[in-house]
């Protein structure tokens, strides 16, 4: 195999919206300090009885339909996610068995927000080395459920959701659609983003995560663009991890990507973590902002201060 390519995306919200109005009826917070600090104005929330996986086999179902494959053309099934209560099943075979898959390959993937670029990454590689020919990978978490409601640093910031790509080979001749991956990690600030504790519970230490964001990430997505083959000023989009209005913008211009569409789908959805970059990419294709083969920047970063991106071409 040459190389892989995105098919297709779908992406998927619950119908429950939470506003910043609704916010403040909970805690010691208000729309114009939520707006202020973070940029989201709403976010989705899923009820108690709907799963992660029930939202990632929405989004994958969508993406299949919209590349006009079935269940059946699958044969590795990769879910990244930091939600998932039970051990196993894991959500990647739960998925496969809400979608009615006979024998794909199920992983899961737990990077927390560069969940789905990791993830992206992996199955580009299973296929370039011949272990898949079409992947779904998808990015998919419920982050209401691991929120501490009365923290109103935290609970201003989460939504829930999900996104899913069709990667498949590209046929022989043809440029890959999905560069090279830069990926890696700080461990010795992995307690910055947490999730953790009996029940678990999101918690961060929000002005460490802001100055390393918007400080070391620049030069290392600039980086990915030099491995893609593509100069930031000839992106057509630059999708980053939804997490906070004040540092999409600023990551966004230090990249030096001047023509490109910024996602700032983190406005009505808030950080949905892994499901972050897929959803932005997938409302970005479907309402025509981006074009087939537009060269499209993913940079997936956050919690255990991990980051991954490349460069793809738009579907």
């Amino acid at each position: 195999m040459t190389g892989s390519r995105i098919a297709a995306l779908g992406h998927y919200q619950p119908a429950g919206v939470l506003t910043n109005h609704d916010l403040a009826a909970l805690v010691d917070t208000s729309d114009e300090w939520i707006r202020s600090r973070v940029g989201i104005n709403t976010r989705h929330r899923a009820e108690e009885e709907e799963p992660v996986d029930e939202l990632a086999a929405h989004a994958a179902a969508k993406a299949l339909a919209s590349a006009g494959l079935t269940p059946a053309d699958i044969d590795l099934v990769m879910v990244a996610t930091s939600t998932a209560i039970d051990r196993s099943p894991n959500m990647a075979a739960r998925v496969a068995a809400r979608l009615g898959m006979e024998s794909p390959a199920v992983i899961d993937v737990n990077v927390v927000c560069a969940g789905f670029t990791h993830a992206l990454a992996t199955a580009d590689h299973a296929v370039r080395a011949g272990a898949a020919r079409r992947a779904l990978v998808i990015g998919a978490d419920k982050m209401t459920a691991v929120t501490d409601w009365t923290d109103r640093t935290t609970c201003v910031l989460v939504g829930d959701g999900a996104g899913a790509a069709v990667i498949e080979a590209v046929r022989e001749g043809e440029e890959p659609g999905i560069g090279p991956v830069l990926w890696g990690s700080v461990p010795s600030m992995g307690h910055a983003v947490r999730i953790e504790g009996t029940p678990p519970r999101f918690a961060q230490e929000g002005q460490s995560v802001y100055r390393w964001a918007t400080t070391q990430l620049p030069p290392i997505a600039r980086k990915v663009c030099e491995r893609g083959g593509v100069r930031p000023e000839d992106l057509a989009a630059v999708v980053l991890h939804q997490a906070n209005l004040r540092i999409i913008e600023p990551v966004a211009q230090k990249i030096g990507a001047v023509n490109a569409v910024i996602a700032r789908d983190v406005v009505e959805s808030g950080n949905t973590s892994a499901a972050s970059i897929p959803l932005a990419l997938a409302k970005l294709v479907e309402r025509g902002e981006i074009r087939s083969g537009d060269p499209v920047l993913l940079f997936g970063f956050g919690g255990n201060l991990s980051y991954a991106g490349q460069v793809v071409r738009c579907p």
